[in-house]
This record gives C-alpha cells, structure tokens and sequence, in this order.
C-alpha cells in the first residue's frame, strides 16, 4: 500500500471509527507521516517494526527535534492508534507500541553549566590540528549564539558576519532567523575558515558549509555529538550538547536580559517555551541578598 493511500486510510479510520477530533486528526497524521518516512530512510518494512525499533525512533525524535515529554507521548499515542489499524488491515501481527510507556510530563529545570565549567570544557580541545580547531570554533559558536545542533550543522560560510558578529540560521520549520554571537565565537571561526576549513575541504572542494568533515563534506549532527562527548568525558561534566544552550539562555537571563529577546535569540515559537529559563540560580539569590541585606546573615539561604 502507498504512503499517501495508508495515510488517508488511517485518517478515515481516526474520524469515522474512533471519533477522534479534526485536530487529533491531524496531529496524527503528521507524526505517523514522520515515522513512515523513518521507516524509509531505515530501509525497514513495516511488518519488521519491533517495539525496540519505536524506542529507537523516539530516541533519535528526542535528540535530532528536541522534543519535550508531552510530544513524545502524544507521538507515542499516534502510534499505538496507528499499529491497531494496521493490525486491522492485516499489515502487522501485532501491535509493537502497546508496550511502550508514555512519559510523564517534564518537571526538572534544564541542565545547566556555568560560564568557568564551561571554559574548561572549551579548554580541552586541542587546537593543534585542523579538526580541533574546527570544533574549537564550533562549540565557542554554538553556545555563544545558543544554538540548536541541527542549526549549526546547516549553517553556510555566507550565513555568517565576522565583524557584526551576527549569524543567519534556519531553525524549526526551517524558520530564518538572526542570532548574535561574541567576539570570542569570532576569533576562533576566523582562525578556523583561514588556517583548518582549508585543509579539510581541499583544493576542488565546493562545499559552502560552514563547518565540515575530514572528508570535506558538511558535518552530520551525529558527528557533533559524538566530538561532544568525546569532551565533555575528558572534562567531567555534562554529556548532553544541548546543555550549552541551556546555559546561554539562563546567562542571558540572570545577566538582565528580558524574556522576549531570549525567544528571539532562541528561535522560540511560542513564549511559555522560553519561561522555563526564568529559575535564578540559588548563588545569585545569595548574591543579591548579600549586596542589598548586608546587615542580614545569609547563612540560612
């Protein structure tokens, strides 16, 4: 059966057998087109799909589009309504996401480093190869500017302003936007496009992205992650490469930065995504208290 022909199945089914609303018609439709285009890009059929497939899925769904708890389970639900249908249709034996437990909505804060934790996560990288300095200037951008993964690894050389210190990127939706970045973030791509990107992309190479491979072509996010944790193992601190957007967005934050310049900085769609950034760290409470109560004791704080 066609892609469109099981989509358009699936959907009559959602409406007219279990009476769900347009939206959650809708919403469905999107996220099963999603996994059958994973199906695909897997090469898999799907009479193969196990439940440690679905894991899978949603595992690659959380680290490539960042999806929060609630996305996932209602990925979760779209795909056990899914499997019941092709179960009717004689398509699979069985259905692999009855298993699967939807996650509880989110309640810790965002992981968080501060600027000396993060200076020494920068400091590990060696500098003395065409590679490190690649990395070097990638991960000064990526929490200079607050990045997402995916964003980076589309950036072009042309995307980028060295002495405005001012970045285009294409974000969710391939939505444009600007971003800023520091004079640090600068120096370092500067000294990469001159010295290492040359080396890497060679003599014929044509490839405008900005940061690439030894092979010369533009780095996967999969690589970023993997050269991420690669550091962060060796500075003992957070394996989680979103953590440097985290921290950007908390700095800007406790630094007195207002709520609507982070969502643009960020790229945030809706306002209630950035307010999750809005915790002060208990070491500046005790900072400000000190500063403006001296004659109070903050010992108890």
């Amino acid at each position: 059966m066609e892609k469109a022909e099981l989509l358009s199945r699936f959907c009559s089914r959602l409406v007219a057998i279990e009476r769900r609303a347009v939206l959650t018609k809708d919403c469905y439709r999107l996220e099963i087109r999603r996994f059958l285009d994973f199906l695909e890009a897997e090469d898999t059929l799907l009479g193969d799909v196990d439940a440690g497939f679905l894991c899978a899925y949603l595992s690659m769904r959380r680290d490539s589009e960042e999806i929060d708890s609630r996305t996932a389970a209602k990925a979760i639900s779209a795909l056990r309504s899914f499997f019941r249908f092709a179960m009717d249709e004689g398509l699979v034996k069985d259905n692999p996401a009855f298993t699967l437990e939807s996650p509880k909505p989110a309640a810790n804060l965002p992981e968080v480093m501060d600027s000396k934790t993060i200076e020494g996560l920068l400091d590990t990288i060696k500098t003395d190869t065409p590679l490190g300095i690649r990395d070097r200037s990638l991960f000064e951008l990526i929490y200079s500017a607050g990045l997402r993964v995916s964003e980076a690894v589309g950036m072009n050389i042309k995307d980028i302003d060295l002495e405005s210190g001012v970045a285009k990127v294409r974000g969710k939706g391939n939505k444009e936007r600007l971003v800023l970045f520091g004079q640090e973030a600068a120096t370092e791509l500067k000294y990469y496009l001159q010295e290492a990107r040359p080396k890497l992309a060679g003599k014929v190479n044509k490839n405008n992205a900005l940061f690439i491979g030894r092979s010369g072509k533009r780095l996967s996010r999969k690589g970023i992650w993997k050269n991420y944790s690669k550091y962060a193992l060796l500075a003992g601190t957070s394996s989680h490469l979103h953590t440097l957007r985290h921290s950007f967005a908390t700095s800007l934050l406790a630094g007195g930065a207002d709520l609507r310049t982070v969502q643009e900085l960020l790229g945030h769609a809706d306002l209630s995504t950035t307010q999750i950034y809005t915790h002060v760290d208990t070491g500046i409470l005790r900072e400000n208290h000190r500063r403006f109560l001296p004659s109070l004791n903050t010992a108890e704080l």
